[in-house]
């Protein structure tokens, strides 16, 4: 592996890593920035700009082609930025010694570079030894940018629609494009098959003779399936992927992305099993569409990493994913937001963070993209949704428009959160001779919908004391269920010390195995899915909800024998992961004989 670290910080949010790369790269950290909100996106340019006493020339909406500007013009200001930090520890004095040191005491104690380094130390070598050194070995973290693929909204000038390349998507993928970095583009929240062809434009996404790529592409997926079909895809484009970076289904913080009840250990393994297959038949395809294309063709095979994040909390959980499906990085997201050192998160927020417990953190329906959504309750952006509804006012004034693709009522797509699209769909329903019962769930689902382009944004500008008169001062966060067992702020070196199992910050002695509690979230979202469900069941409902339940208790089964089988890791609590396995097994059991009781939900014949 070419990184420092065994583990990377993944996007959390719209603001809270929106400059954690400055903070975190010169140490040899991998991070990721959201490119959704230009707006805040040159905001911190500006910030920056005034910190480091640089001239900032401001981006307006006047400026043609802003957005991708704006982005381009904030990327190449962090590389910069972190040009001239790593530069300061590689060009090592007396007085600049102990900055050197803490990079290397922040790697893992198995890192040959750092027993290199302890060697070196240990051995008196002169500054200019050392430096020289340091030129040839010191590695960057990288500064990867995150798109999701379904925040791709149609802009306008006036009621003229733009052409398809100045949608949000396609100008921020041109913005990171014409940057200087050399890093990666996280594609997540599925295919988008108009925003992939567009990135056969720029010569940066496209493989060099010696296999380097100064822009490589990330997909994060949550099955092998879905991997392998936008692999192919991407592959006849001529474009390489060169990481699959694999993300729990419902364990994890943000936008989640459920399964038909494919478990995370189950996944990985078919990766780890088909990695060879993947790589050799996705290369096929990319050498012959290069060929095609005139395009040069590597002389030797492109790297594929296998990477994987999702409800991560203790080092032997780190440990055990590197080991047992060879992944080359573990993502840790939702604990680094008790880490302000390394995340824009104000202080409120963090206090929350810390007294959050399993009943405080759930799975949502807020957000307007009509994904689930992994949310903290009780968050001030929340408050602020209430109180609107309180007033007789429900939704947003929606500022920025980011998830505005709603075109129910308008011909200009609008957002379901905003107050325009809640009044009119509310409207809707009254004319709509619905029962009482039927009204009010329908209404409940329009008006939770909650204005997150805007409050998962706001956290950064207050924690930088920045004005937020556009935005108000709500803010929405959305960790993952592990939150709840980290219940205190620590800085980045404690963090890392705990990632890398030289301390421990989990006080709580009642943790769950990761695959164990994103079991118990899988079987909780089936039991919430079949409540909300309209009986009787359609076909195509009866074979989604049976899949469901035999990939659930297939994943049982698997975790059952890799448990009984593998040793040395979880060898204090196998006893109690199998009585949870058990346990949840039940559970399962139960549900299903539930379903085989009651005629109008699933014919007998089907369920026997």
């Amino acid at each position: 592996m070419n990184q420092a670290h065994t583990f990377h910080i993944p996007v959390m949010g719209i603001g809270y890593t929106i400059d954690t790369p400055l903070k975190v790269a010169h140490l040899g950290i991998d991070s990721v920035i959201s490119l959704v909100d230009d707006q805040l996106i040159e905001r911190m340019r500006e910030f920056y700009c005034d910190a480091y006493q640089i001239e900032y020339q401001k981006i307006t909406t006047k400026v043609h082609d802003y957005r991708a500007k704006r982005i381009t013009a904030y990327l190449n200001l962090l590389n910069d930025l972190i040009n001239e930090k790593t530069n300061a520890l590689k060009n090592i004095t007396e007085e600049t010694r102990y900055l050197v040191n803490d990079y290397f005491k922040l790697l893992p104690d198995s890192s040959a570079l750092k027993r290199e380094y302890l060697k070196i130390s240990a051995e008196n070598t002169s500054l200019t030894d050392l430096k020289f050194w340091l030129q040839q070995n010191l590695k960057t973290g990288s500064i990867d940018v995150n798109i999701m693929t379904k925040v791709d909204r149609d802009n306008y000038i006036g009621n003229e629609q733009l052409p398809t390349e100045f949608n949000d998507g396609h100008a921020a993928l041109r913005g990171y494009a014409l940057s200087n970095l050399n890093s990666s583009l996280i594609l997540s929240a599925g295919m988008n098959p108009r925003l992939y062809g567009f990135m056969d434009q720029f010569e940066d996404f496209y493989p060099e003779a010696n296999g380097y790529i100064k822009k490589k592409i990330v997909l994060k997926v949550s099955d092998y399936r879905s991997a392998l079909i936008q692999g192919k895809f991407l592959a006849k484009k001529g474009m390489w992927v060169s990481e699959y970076r694999v993300e729990s289904g419902l364990n994890c913080g943000g936008h989640a992305f459920a399964t038909e009840g494919f478990l995370m250990g189950p996944i990985l393994k078919e990766f780890r099993d088909n990695r060879t297959e993947l790589a050799s038949s996705v290369y096929e395809l990319l050498q012959q569409t290069l060929r095609e294309k005139g395009k040069t063709i590597p002389n030797k095979a492109l790297n594929l990493k296998i990477t994987a994040q999702g409800g991560v909390g203790t080092p032997e959980e780190h440990l055990f994913l590197m080991d047992e499906y060879q992944v080359d990085s573990v993502g840790w997201g939702t604990p680094f937001l008790l880490v302000p050192e390394v995340v824009a998160i104000d202080n409120e927020t963090v206090k929350r963070l810390e007294k959050a417990r399993e009943e405080d953190l759930y799975l949502s329906y807020i957000s307007p993209l009509g994904v689930a959504f992994n949310n903290l309750r009780g968050n001030t952006k929340d408050a602020e949704k209430l109180q609107h509804i309180a007033d007789g006012k429900p939704g947003s004034a929606c500022p920025k428009k980011y998830v505005a693709l709603n075109g129910e009522f308008t011909e200009k797509p609008i957002c379901s959160a905003s107050h325009q699209y809640q009044k009119k769909k509310i409207e809707q329903l009254k004319q709509a001779g619905l029962s009482d019962k039927e009204y009010k769930k329908q209404y409940t689902r329009v008006i939770e919908k909650a204005c997150i382009c805007v409050g998962l944004g706001t956290s950064s500008l207050l924690a930088k004391n920045l004005d937020t008169k556009i935005e108000g001062t709500g803010v929405s966060v959305c960790p993952g269920p592990n939150m709840a067992y980290f219940s205190k702020q620590m800085s980045l070196t404690e963090m890392v010390d705990h990632i890398y199992g030289r301390q421990n910050v989990i006080t709580r002695t009642d943790r769950p195995n990761l695959f164990v509690k994103e079991l118990s979230i899988y079987i909780d979202f089936l039991k919430n899915s079949l409540a909300e469900a309209n009986y009787p069941l359609s076909k195509k409902e009866e074979k989604h909800f049976l899949t469901f339940f035999e990939n659930l208790n297939l994943g049982i089964d698997y975790y059952q024998h890799l448990f009984k089988t593998m040793r040395g890791f979880f060898e204090l609590s196998k006893v109690q992961i199998e009585n949870e396995l058990q346990l949840n097994r039940k559970k399962l059991e139960k549900m299903m004989q539930t379903l085989k009781n009651s005629a109008s939900v699933l014919p007998a014949k089907v369920l026997s």
